[in-house]
């Protein structure tokens, strides 16, 4: 970084390249010293956050007891009754309750403190878990259709009392881990996977509570497979969902409710002794705490520090961005180009 008149020792002097977070001790450094709004404001965030990761991790605890204690009961009953459906609802809450343990224990390790190989903490595992919750959701949903289109080819006969008895008692197993989670954080990717998680055996189960009625009052047992088949196209398009969003957020996507071009400018206008803004990159670490790194190129006079505090301060008050990265600058950039001279 070029040298900075004034206070340029809080110019937070840092070597990377455009986007080498690894280098960055984001945690204890850049706002030492520094009182001023934006820090105010990750501050509270803070406390929001734990009070919500507390509960959270609780709700997703009681949901994952409850989607494993019935998944035997469930799959017994399909065996017994030769229905898909059921099965399908079974091997579902299997691998549900399997993926909200993964989220409960993703919500105990983000409460980790930082360390020195991981100077960001374990925030990112519950983005990280949302993800492979998508992938297991669909590895799940293609088997489901694989087995509806051989049993739609070749009946199997289906007891459909016993199958609307056990199928009645997995919705409300079900519908009793939604009310668990819905009350949880919306914004959170890792409960919104949980979520998606319980709302798939519910469709499953009140599939397979049509089915059953249908083949007691009809006798047509193909009605299983297909709606086995509906029950898991639904189950696929939310799950592709959940894995893109995932994706972008491990990607370090710029947050889709925010513009880095238009942060730019705003800075740049409001800002007073800021001439430029570039090298800026906007990313989430989870889905809901925002973080940036930007280089300012300062007019001449202009007091580093005075400057940098500013920018973090609209940054935090005005577009939500809790933690921030300003490298001042005069003059040359840093990472030098023929664009960036001045």
């Amino acid at each position: 970084m070029a040298a900075s008149p004034g206070r340029g020792g809080h110019s937070h002097d840092h070597d990377h390249d455009d986007h080498d977070h690894g280098d960055h001790d984001h945690a204890g450094h850049d706002h030492a010293g520094h009182s001023h709004a934006g820090h105010d404001h990750s501050g509270h965030s803070h406390g929001a956050g734990h009070v919500h990761g507390a509960t959270d991790q609780t709700r997703v605890l009681i949901a994952a007891c409850l989607t494993g204690g019935f998944m035997v009961a469930e799959a017994i009953g399909g065996f017994l009754t030769g229905s898909l459906a059921l099965l399908a609802d079974a091997g579902h809450m299997l691998t549900d309750s399997i993926a909200l343990g993964l989220a409960w224990y993703a919500f105990r390790l983000s409460g980790r403190a930082a360390t020195s190989s991981l100077t960001y903490g374990f925030g990112r595992v519950k983005t990280l878990v949302a993800y492979t919750n998508g992938i297991t959701i669909f590895a799940v949903a293609v088997w489901i259709v694989y087995e509806a289109a051989r049993r739609f080819m070749v009946p199997e006969p289906v007891l459909g009392g016993p199958m609307l008895v056990v199928a009645t008692l997995g919705l409300l197993v079900n519908i009793a881990g939604f009310v668990v989670l819905h009350g949880g954080d919306r914004h959170s990717l890792n409960m919104r996977g949980a979520i998606l998680h319980v709302l798939g055996d519910m469709l499953g189960s009140a599939a397979a509570i049509v089915a059953a009625l249908v083949i007691l009052w009809t006798g047509w047992t193909p009605i299983d497979p297909i709606l086995s088949v509906l029950v898991a196209l639904l189950i696929l398009s939310t799950a592709w969902s959940l894995m893109r969003e995932a994706a972008h957020v491990l990607l370090e996507g710029v947050p889709d409710s925010l513009d880095r071009d238009g942060i730019a400018k705003d800075i740049q206008a409001n800002v007073a002794g800021v001439r430029e803004i570039h090298h800026m990159h906007v990313w989430s670490m989870d889905g809901t705490k925002n973080m940036a790194t930007l280089h300012a190129c300062l007019t001449e006079g202009t007091d580093a520090y005075t400057a940098v505090s500013a920018i973090k301060s609209r940054l935090a008050g005005k577009h939500g961005i809790e933690h921030a990265t300003v490298e001042p600058e005069f003059g040359v950039c840093t990472d030098a180009s023929p664009k960036h001279l001045h």
